[in-house]
C-alpha cells in the first residue's frame, strides 16, 4: 500500500492544481479522504454515484475522476448524495478530482493525448480564457472524412460533425469537453478544423457561416484520456494496481 498523502502530493504537484483558476463547483484535488492508505488506482470521468458503488469494490483505493463530487455546488446530504460519501467512506475509497488542471497538462491532458491519438503535430497553446490556453492546434494533413475517421477511432465511437469549412484540413484546434459554443474564437485563428466534445445547438449553423468544420466527438469521450493517462502515471511510479470504469453518456 502507499500513503494517501504522497500521492495526493505528487498530484496536486504534477497537475499544478493550486496555480489554476476553474469553475468553482471544480474543487480540485482531493475530495474525499480515506484512513490514509491505498492499494489500487481506479480512474473514471465522472464522481457519479453508479461510479462510486463500481470502485468501493475491491478495499481502500483511490478514485481519479475528471467531474468530481460538488461540479452542482453545495447540497443537502441526502438521497444519492448521501449514498455516494458512505459507500465511499466505508470502502476506504478517497477521491480525488481535477478539470481544467487535467485538460490542459501537456503531458497527462486530454488536449494533448486526444491531439496525439489522430496524429495532430506542431502542436500550439489555442483559444486563451482566464490567462491560459484552454486547448491545442497543430497541424494534420488530410479529408474532412478522413479525419473524422481518425477522431472516431480515438474516442471509440460515432463523431457528429459540420462540414463548414474547405474539404482538404491542414490546421486542426482541439479543446475536450463542452467547448462548442467557442466556434467563433476558433474560426478566428484561423484553423481548418475545431475538435471538442459537444456544444449547443446555434453553434453549428454558426459554424456553417463561417466556414469552420467542427467535430464534436463527445464530451464524456474526449475526457476519458486524462484520468486513464493519471491512473497509469500512478501505477508506474507506485507500482499500484489500476483500472478504469467506463460509464459513457452518449453526450
Amino acid at each position: 500500500m502507499v500513503s494517501l498523502a504522497e500521492l495526493t502530493t505528487f498530484l496536486d504537484g504534477g497537475l499544478k492544481t493550486s496555480s489554476i483558476k476553474d469553475y468553482p463547483g471544480a474543487v480540485n484535488g482531493l475530495q474525499l479522504a480515506n484512513e490514509g492508505k491505498v492499494e489500487r488506482v481506479i480512474a473514471a470521468v465522472d464522481a457519479s454515484l453508479s461510479v462510486v458503488e463500481a470502485a468501493a469494490q475491491g478495499g481502500p483505493g483511490l478514485l481519479l475522476v475528471h467531474h468530481g463530487m460538488f461540479w452542482q455546488g453545495a447540497q443537502p446530504v441526502t438521497g444519492a448524495i448521501y449514498q455516494k460519501l458512505k459507500v465511499a467512506m466505508d470502502a476506504g475509497l478517497a477521491i480525488y478530482s481535477s478539470h481544467l488542471p487535467l485538460d490542459i497538462h501537456p503531458e497527462w491532458g486530454n488536449n494533448v493525448l486526444l491531439a496525439n491519438a489522430i496524429g495532430v503535430t506542431g502542436l500550439q497553446p489555442f483559444l486563451e480564457s482566464k490567462g491560459m490556453a484552454m486547448g491545442l492546434r497543430g497541424d494534420w494533413k488530410g479529408s474532412r472524412e478522413e479525419l473524422r475517421t481518425q477522431l472516431e477511432k480515438a474516442v471509440g465511437g460515432p463523431v457528429h460533425g459540420c462540414p463548414g469549412g474547405e474539404e482538404q484540413i491542414s490546421t486542426v484546434g482541439i479543446v475536450t469537453g463542452g467547448a462548442g459554443s467557442e466556434v467563433a474564437a476558433a474560426a478566428a485563428t484561423g484553423v481548418d478544423a475545431f475538435i471538442t466534445g459537444e456544444g449547443p445547438h446555434w453553434s453549428f449553423p454558426l459554424a456553417e457561416e463561417l466556414g469552420l468544420n467542427v467535430f464534436y466527438a463527445g464530451h464524456y469521450a474526449t475526457e476519458t484520456f486524462g484520468v486513464k493517462k493519471l491512473a497509469e502515471v500512478l501505477s508506474d511510479r507506485f507500482g499500484l494496481p489500476w483500472e478504469f470504469i467506463d460509464r459513457p453518456t452518449g453526450l
